[in-house]
């Protein structure tokens, strides 16, 4: 979880990789008037936000049900959105990034909906987490994958033999 510009989905790609676990973005759950918004800059709020978090659940409760595990990259920018994806097994893993970081990230971005044009209002809208595994996004992908794979070796998260390597 995380800002616009955090490396949520590379970081979550290479991370689910390394766990030998599915990989699904967010940003595939939005429908399509809220994808225009955001291309035109213009910030998401809770009404829009509803339907996509209801889709974001019932996929966190169907991987569930199925037995499987996944990474899902996802903003989850206030407390009520995690709260609302919660369920058994969940964790969050915070990439913490300052803003102009970040902001040279997106400027530098090609390719994507999601453009600067969003980063203050979502700076404004994120609640850090206190219960999430916090990684700070100033080094290298893998680096940052290793980091979490590490923090996640301390918590009840199971992970493959792969991770270990």
């Amino acid at each position: 979880m995380g800002v616009v510009g955090a490396g949520k989905t590379t970081v979550g790609n290479l991370l689910a990789q390394r766990l030998s676990w599915r990989f699904a973005d967010a940003d595939d759950f939005h429908p399509a008037a809220n994808v225009e918004k955001i291309r035109r800059g213009i910030p998401l709020d809770d009404s829009d936000r509803a339907p996509w978090l209801a889709a974001l659940r019932d996929a966190i409760l169907r991987w569930n049900a199925e037995g499987q595990n996944a990474v899902l990259a996802c903003s989850a920018l206030k407390r009520k959105y995690r709260d609302e994806l919660s369920a058994d097994g969940v964790r969050y893993v915070y990439l913490k990034g300052d803003y102009d970081l970040i902001e040279q990230r997106l400027q530098a971005r090609r390719g994507h909906f999601a453009s600067d044009s969003i980063l203050k209002s979502q700076f404004e809208d994120l609640e850090q987490p206190d219960d999430a595994i916090t990684v700070d996004i100033d080094k290298k992908p893998e680096a940052i994958v290793s980091e979490i794979i590490d923090k996640l070796k301390s918590t009840s998260v199971a992970y493959s033999d792969r991770a270990q390597k």
